[in-house]
């Protein structure tokens, strides 16, 4: 099978490379080049921007990984304050909504000209509203952990591409016939990363509405191989968190939300280091499990 995987130079890209492994005919397809890890695969420079790009990428190609987004809101207030402070470039305002709903769009209405029977995309759990708050009004939690029944409400322009991308895919799904799956992973940490994380761990002193989450690269690339492969066991189109199965801090779950959140105690299902997100939609649907933990470089 001929898949296509896009955000090729990005730091999940050879994760979901290595999952899929020497079973498939993979094509890469990304704005840089993909590190040398990857050197061995044709490779297509393109810009999901470009609809032309995206049909010479997606040629051929039974299943896209879409993997390619821009990762934060870059006209999020206090970004461009940043930035400005640091005296970094500031990229267009736009760029978030242009390359995560418009580089889709094109991306998959390419996909429907080439006869694409499956797309797996990373999303995020940032497609909740929880992260990313630009007002002063904090996230509504009625109930934890977090699962993809919890009303939404986000602000900022990367939550909601990535809210709107579920939808995007959907739409798609039921027009066209593509089976189409959306994973909502929390930060996704490779190794290095978790070895941070036990190195630099310190004592909760406040709530974050971020809610102490992260997932395994590995775990994520475990997920967007099992849903294509498993999408004719599957419902036509769906988005399920792909979270770890445990929290990012030293402290137990609901000890954070009692010293902190008192009110959601009686909607608190945590125990132990449970994650705040649940990720029991994806077990029950094609057998997801958190197979990592940071604590282990504790």
């Amino acid at each position: 099978m001929k898949i296509l995987v896009t955000g090729a130079s990005g730091r999940l890209a050879k994760y979901v490379v290595r999952e899929l492994g020497d079973d498939h005919e993979l094509v890469l397809f990304s704005r840089t080049a993909p590190p040398d890890e990857l050197a061995h695969l044709p490779w297509i420079q393109g810009d999901l921007n470009s609809f032309e790009d995206c049909q010479r990428a997606v040629a051929g190609c039974q299943v896209i990984q879409h993997l390619g987004a821009v990762p934060e809101p870059v006209d999020h207030p206090a970004i461009r304050q940043q930035r400005a402070a640091a005296g970094v470039p500031m990229p267009p305002f736009d760029m978030t909504m242009r390359t995560n709903i418009m580089g889709t769009y094109y991306l998959m209405q390419a996909a429907v000209q080439a006869d694409v029977e499956t797309v797996v995309m990373a999303g995020s759990q940032c497609a909740m509203g929880h992260g990313y708050r630009i007002s002063d009004r904090p996230f509504p939690f009625q109930y934890l952990p977090l699962d993809e029944e919890h009303p939404k409400d986000v602000e900022d322009s990367y939550s909601l591409s990535k809210l709107v991308g579920i939808e995007l895919l959907a739409s798609f799904a039921r027009a066209y016939g593509i089976r189409t799956y959306t994973t909502m992973p929390a930060g996704i940490c490779p190794p290095e990363r978790r070895q941070a994380m036990a190195a630099n761990v310190q004592p909760v002193t406040a709530w974050s509405e971020w809610l102490w989450t992260w997932v395994a690269s590995e775990d994520v690339a475990w997920a967007h191989r099992e849903l294509m492969e498993q999408a004719a066991n599957l419902p036509p189109t769906d988005a399920y968190l792909i979270i770890g199965g445990d929290n990012a801090v030293l402290e137990e779950s609901r000890d954070l939300v009692e010293r902190f959140r008192p009110d959601l105690l009686p909607h608190c299902a945590l125990q132990g280091h449970d994650s705040f997100v649940s990720s029991a939609k994806a077990a029950r649907a094609f057998g997801y499990r958190a197979r990592y933990t940071w604590r282990e470089y504790l």
